[in-house]
């Protein structure tokens, strides 16, 4: 199948399942979920591409496996989240904002400021594992691939450990009001967000084992990157949790920000 129709089939495949839970989001009046769905939305465009595919070889087959382990293990973790906390704060303030600021419905703002927006950055940040599996063709793993995929195993590995370190921290009443400083969380202030970016960048490489328009999707992590250091992820984090613990300005100032690194001695 050609490239492009395959890319295309999967871009209508995404619009349609956002479509449908935009329509889910309204009904529950909640758009929380769909953090869940950026995570499981990865894992069915890998493997929306993979069906596409004649005869996939083994590079097509540890792209599509890494990318659905990193997929569901995530979106699980984060749809479970969601189904015993609730609204998240971060989306009720974005959606207020847009419906008493700018007069729009929840419908209207649930599609502009949420599910529309997710569509292009999910497609974009995933293009190394579909472009990666439509081109593996029969390809067999080389070296670069393989150091590739033990990078993403470690990321995801290391991004499940953390959140199931901040898990049991939580549901310790004792805890409340006070900042996880041990396990992983001693070297790097998101060891979630450290392991996505290792996941994808790991992705990323296995996958450029099939050619070059797999090395220009490297604008897929570099995008994620941003994200994850500078935009939504760890800065707009870390702004709520200087005002709700009292001792994350410590916290900040003896461990790393990203990278895992020995803690800081004061």
């Amino acid at each position: 199948m050609n490239l492009l129709t395959a890319l295309g089939l999967n871009f209508a495949l995404l619009v349609g399942i956002m479509i449908i839970l935009w329509l889910i989001s309204i009904r529950i009046r909640d758009v929380s979920f769909i953090d869940a769905f950026w995570a499981y939305g990865m894992a069915i465009m890998a493997s929306a591409s993979f069906v596409q595919v004649e005869s996939p070889g083994p590079l097509a087959y540890i792209i599509w496996m890494l990318t659905a382990l990193w997929g569901i293990r995530l979106g699980t973790h984060l749809f479970l989240r969601w189904r015993k906390e609730g609204v998240d704060p971060r989306y009720e303030k974005i959606m207020g904002h847009a419906m008493e600021k700018q007069g729009m419905g929840f419908a209207k703002a649930a599609l502009l400021k949420a599910w529309a927006m997710q569509i292009p950055l999910l497609f974009i940040v995933c293009l190394p594992a579909q472009l990666g599996i439509l081109l593996a063709g029969a390809d067999t793993a080389g070296p670069v691939a393989i150091i590739g995929a033990v990078i993403a195993v470690i990321g995801i590995a290391f991004e499940t450990i953390g959140d199931m370190q901040l898990k049991a921290f939580r549901s310790n009443p004792a805890n409340k009001g006070k900042v996880l400083d041990t396990g992983l969380w001693r070297y790097t202030r998101h060891p979630n967000y450290f392991g996505d970016f290792c996941a994808w960048w790991g992705i990323w490489l296995v996958a450029s084992q099939a050619g070059w328009p797999v090395w220009i999707a490297a604008v897929g992590p570099l995008f994620l990157s941003f994200t994850l250091m500078k935009w939504s992820g760890a800065p707009l984090l870390e702004k709520s949790l200087k005002k709700n613990r009292p001792d994350y300005v410590d916290y900040i100032e003896r461990t790393s920000g990203f990278f895992p690194m020995p803690p800081k001695k004061k």
